[in-house]
């Protein structure tokens, strides 16, 4: 069976979705002042002395801990109705392309999938597109800034997919487009991989 793998941030999209998801809910001063306070952890993490999944949280904890899931998903809906710029139209061809053909497609993300999934509401119908995404933890209908899962980066993209996989490994022809370190071993799992190809 064909299996289609799509990063998210960067590869779909021409830019980083947090850091826009973040202006748009609370604006730009506000996520500068937000940003600055963090910025001893944002500069270790760059320098791989502090893990990337921990700076991420600690941001992600700053700007919602407390907002009502409702409010959140709305914000995440919003967004992507919004700013569909983001998109890249080659990359949303492709993904498209990969459905009409009976391909399994997931776009495989570190960001929340909250926010990922209404960009691609125009193919939710299809049982065949996942979206794989870092997952947040909602307690009494509020958003805690904990994250559910590992943030789905790097190896963590291997690990999720597989649970998504109903046959072994071999069962499968796997492509995958991905644009970062975040996306090596991803890369790397696939039996075919192409990297940075829709710019």
């Amino acid at each position: 069976m064909q299996v289609f793998l799509f990063d998210f941030d960067g590869t779909l999209t021409t830019r980083d979705t947090l850091l826009a998801f973040i202006r748009y809910v609370h604006g730009t001063w506000r996520m500068t002042c937000g940003f600055l306070r963090y910025l001893p952890q944002l500069v270790l993490m760059k320098c791989h002395l502090y893990p990337n999944w921990k700076a991420k949280q600690k941001i992600f904890t700053h700007f919602f801990a407390g907002m009502p899931l409702d409010t959140f998903n709305d914000y995440c809906r919003r967004f992507a109705a919004d700013n569909p710029e983001l998109l890249r139209p080659q990359g949303l061809a492709t993904l498209s392309h990969a459905l009409d053909k009976g391909a399994q497609v997931m776009v495989v993300s570190a960001s929340i999938d909250n926010w990922v999934a209404p960009f691609f509401r125009h193919y939710q119908s299809s049982h065949r597109l996942s979206i794989v995404g870092t997952r947040i933890e909602v307690i009494d209908g509020k958003v805690t800034g904990r994250f559910l899962t590992p943030n789905c980066y790097g190896p963590e993209k291997v690990r999720r997919v597989q649970e998504m996989l109903s046959e072994p490994r071999d069962h499968y022809r796997i492509t995958a487009y991905g644009d970062s370190r975040g996306d090596k071993e991803m890369l790397q799992y696939a039996d075919e991989k192409h990297y940075k190809p829709f710019r």
